[in-house]
């Protein structure tokens, strides 16, 4: 258990919308077509680069604070490869000298990225630390894979947390993450590493520079590899599902959040803003967290639990006090 406290949220919303009608368009399908397969109605498109609306996030998280002491991008599309996109997520914010790094664990970013934190404040290594998730992934969108296409959304969020003052209950309390490599191939963006450099005549295609996904393998195998986990966690703390007040999960698809109910969840108790601003990868789980925050939907000491799905195949988990 780590007594670490989410003192503050915060999160940007890029106003330009596209509609599934609109996209239906672009990929050839209709719009009821999109809805059926994800659920998603409505995506927001960022016109600014991902450093910009992390900042915007991240200024609604400090709230006019204390600057942090440490920053953790916590994103899946970076500004480049080289430096790193904390350095320019900093700079927007207008600070200096902040040790500041990324956390790539694609979906679950932002979820790796809480634990690992609430381990360094634990430690003394720092007391208030900002993670800011943020992701721009429309850019990636293979249009001729109309599915995959259909899901991203563009979004940033960002989270404040500190030591948890003796008086209260906020808490890290357990955390639970699985892998299995044999999902390796199922969502991939191929390019920009040295498997498939950049422009190379013979071993790059154009579409390894784009997302690409096998939706209905992927749904299948994470639905027994969520439940193995869940299990796992909620046996190592005498758990059931209806204990917990709110699961947040990742906006994987309409699909994959209605899943819950599989596992036992009450679906009045699930998080679900998928219909309205997709899949916003990383930025998913914090986004989320976010909105249901400040509409005081989650309160303190509700028993959270975070976490989804994520490329790999991988599956990660926070139960946490809020």
């Amino acid at each position: 258990m780590y007594n670490i406290k989410i003192v503050s949220t915060g999160f940007y919303i890029p106003p330009r919308i596209q509609t599934s009608a609109d996209l239906a368009e672009l990929i050839g399908q209709s719009e009821e077509w999109i809805i059926s397969r994800t659920g998603i109605s409505e995506r927001r498109i960022a016109e600014e680069p991902m450093d910009v609306i992390a900042a915007k996030a991240a200024s609604q998280a400090l709230n006019g604070g204390p600057s942090p002491d440490c920053i953790i991008n916590a994103s899946t599309t970076p500004l480049q490869l080289i430096p790193d996109s904390s350095v320019f997520i900093q700079r927007a914010l207008g600070y200096e000298g902040i040790p500041s790094w990324s956390i790539h664990s694609t979906c679950l970013s932002f979820v790796v990225a809480l634990n690992t934190a609430a381990a360094l404040i634990q430690g003394g290594t720092f007391k208030r630390i900002l993670i800011v998730s943020s992701e721009t992934g429309t850019h990636w969108r293979n249009l001729n894979e109309p599915e995959s296409a259909s899901l991203f959304g563009d979004a940033a969020a960002a989270v404040v947390i500190e030591p948890t003052p003796k008086d209260e209950s906020s808490a890290l309390l357990d955390w639970q993450m699985n892998t299995w490599p044999k999902g390796a191939e199922l969502t991939e963006f191929r390019g920009g590493g040295t498997k498939h450099p950049p422009d190379h005549p013979t071993l790059t295609k154009p579409e390894d520079n784009l997302f690409t996904m096998q939706g209905s393998k992927v749904y299948r195998f994470a639905l027994g590899s969520v439940k193995k986990s869940l299990k796992e966690l909620f046996d190592r703390n005498k758990l059931k599902a209806k204990d917990i007040d709110w699961l947040i999960p990742h906006q994987a698809s309409g699909h994959a959040v209605e899943a819950a109910e599989l596992y036992g969840f009450r679906m009045e108790k699930v998080a679900n803003i998928i219909r309205e601003y997709g899949n916003c990868i990383a930025a998913s789980i914090p986004l989320t967290l976010a909105i249901y925050h400040k509409a005081g939907k989650i309160n303190r000491g509700d028993l959270c639990i975070l976490g989804g799905t994520g490329a790999g195949l991988s599956v990660a988990f926070t139960l946490f006090r809020f």
